[in-house]
């Protein structure tokens, strides 16, 4: 796993009832995630590790412990559907 994840370039992020439409026209692939995973998304700008996503998304959430294993679940997933690099 990447240590500092980045999200690919070109993606299309839109809010939609529900969560958020996740578009990748290179790709023509569209995802909808909700509203954790799409922070999860946002934050990876290849200069966070997974620690520091982690922490970021426990001060979102009023949480009082980083959520590690939760964060690295979303990003294994988020890069198997081709959304991180």
């Amino acid at each position: 796993m990447q240590s500092h994840p980045q999200r690919v370039s070109g993606i299309e992020i839109r809010e939609v009832d529900d969560g958020f439409m996740i578009h990748q026209p290179e790709r023509d692939r569209v995802h909808y995630l909700n509203h954790t995973a799409t922070l999860v998304l946002e934050l990876c700008n290849g200069e966070r590790s997974l620690v520091q996503i982690a922490e970021l998304v426990a001060a979102a959430y009023g949480l009082t412990a980083p959520p590690e294993k939760e964060v690295a679940e979303v990003l294994e997933k988020l890069r198997d559907e081709a959304l991180l690099q």
